[in-house]
């Protein structure tokens, strides 16, 4: 049976630069599995542009060598433009997966169970492989929340923001949005330009606006108030970009200071966009049922009305049970803490040798991992991690039934920090 040092799982912004820093070990053995930025084809819309900053959308990688900046330079895309539109990021992210020359196996990874002295994993073509260390950096799709209400009715007449990819096939239909985020209000633009009859329902007592502070920016002065990755209001931001100081404070801190950060938000190119779509604030719905080939909904104010369709702009919830390919076995010894891993420094969770980064991470320490900014953090203290982890060396000499010999890892360029 084959064997690799790392499996990594998941082939996004997270799992390719951890895959980039985990390259600079000399004589570790590391996978990087699934397709390269599946999740960002195929779960977002065309047309879509990046909500993240500039300065907050680089890949990391150890050199700097492949960023955003580099990438408009040497691949004549000089007028990229800021927001990133979202086909021009997926061509980013390929771009970076193919110049870091990363270890890819572009096979999806079915089912991981403990095995001696590591993991097993059961591809999708029924090949099974030892790694002595597994990363999940799976993404969020599994996470998409839909409120129980919905719970059963048929994907004809309600979806979630992230089964759409094309609003066209709305042109003339009646269609209501629940949420007022970012994907909610930029569904609704869609659905507007396509020509659909779309009204928006928002719980909150108003839509809030990003780029409030938007001056600052043009006059270089951002930087004293807000970190890289733009994340939340004035003060708050500095300290979601410091994962290591977030993650000491008191925990009633970081669950304030995190709901400040993470509420739900709109750029401020969305706005002219929806300046004729109905957005009713301070309403949610009460009840949906079926009728026919529609969906009679009731508001919380008693009115109702029949629409062709509802989109759910209503976030993500994460809970790493929604993994499919974690085994029940690995689930039941991994702390969780409302569906987050409860991970150590070195993003590694109570089940020795399971990492999980991105969304998953952000429990431990703080919003930062659920956007693209938080890759260099979380991808050196990873390598860090498996460079200096006491209890074992992760590099192995091949033997049978899965014994382990350690190598010593050395550094093939700077040192990690």
């Amino acid at each position: 049976m084959e064997r690799c040092d790392v499996a990594i799982i998941g082939s996004g912004p997270y799992g390719m630069s951890a895959a980039a820093h985990l390259l600079q070990l000399k004589g570790l053995d590391v996978r990087l599995f699934g397709e390269p930025m599946s999740f960002w084809e195929r779960h977002m819309p065309e047309g879509m542009r990046l909500r993240s900053p500039w300065e907050g959308s680089h890949i990391a990688d150890p050199g700097n060598r492949f960023t955003l900046d580099v990438y408009r330079t040497l691949n004549g895309n000089h007028h990229l433009a800021d927001p990133v539109p979202l086909k021009n990021y997926i061509s980013y992210g390929h771009w970076f997966h193919q110049h870091a020359a990363l270890p890819s196996d572009r096979r999806n990874v079915m089912r991981i169970d403990l095995a001696p002295q590591g993991y097993q994993l059961i591809l999708e073509d029924g090949e099974a492989l030892c790694a002595r260390r597994v990363v999940v950096a799976a993404g969020i799709q599994p996470f998409a929340h839909r409120p129980k209400m919905f719970e059963g009715l048929p994907a004809s007449l309600v979806t979630h923001t992230s089964e759409q990819r094309d609003y066209g096939k709305f042109r003339g239909k009646e269609v209501l949005v629940i949420g007022g985020g970012q994907s909610a209000l930029e569904a609704a633009a869609f659905l507007y330009e396509a020509g659909a009859h779309v009204e928006v329902l928002v719980r909150d007592s108003t839509v809030h606006w990003l780029g409030r502070h938007q001056w600052m920016r043009s006059k270089g002065l951002a930087w004293m108030f807000y970190g890289r990755g733009g994340i939340g209001p004035v003060g708050v931001s500095l300290v979601v970009q410091r994962p290591n100081l977030f993650r000491r404070l008191p925990r009633r801190m970081q669950d304030r200071w995190g709901a400040r950060a993470m509420r739900p938000a709109v750029a401020p190119w969305i706005k002219p966009r929806i300046q004729h779509v109905i957005i009713h604030t301070e309403q949610f719905l009460d009840q949906a049922r079926v009728q026919g080939e529609h969906l009679r909904v009731r508001l919380d104010d008693g009115t109702e009305r029949v629409v062709d369709h509802v989109i759910l702009g209503t976030g993500y919830r994460i809970n790493v049970a929604r993994y499919p390919f974690l085994s029940s076995e690995v689930l039941r010894q991994i702390d969780l803490v409302g569906g987050y891993p409860r991970l150590d420094a070195g993003f590694e969770t109570s089940l020795p040798g399971l990492h999980f980064l991105g969304a998953p991470a952000a429990w431990r320490f703080g919003p930062l991992m659920k956007f693209v900014a938080g890759t260099e953090f979380a991808s050196q203290a990873l390598s860090w991690r498996i460079l200096h982890a006491k209890r074992s060396q992760f590099a192995f000499q091949r033997t049978n039934d899965f014994q382990f010999e350690p190598l010593e890892l050395e550094t093939k360029s700077r040192k990690l920090e």
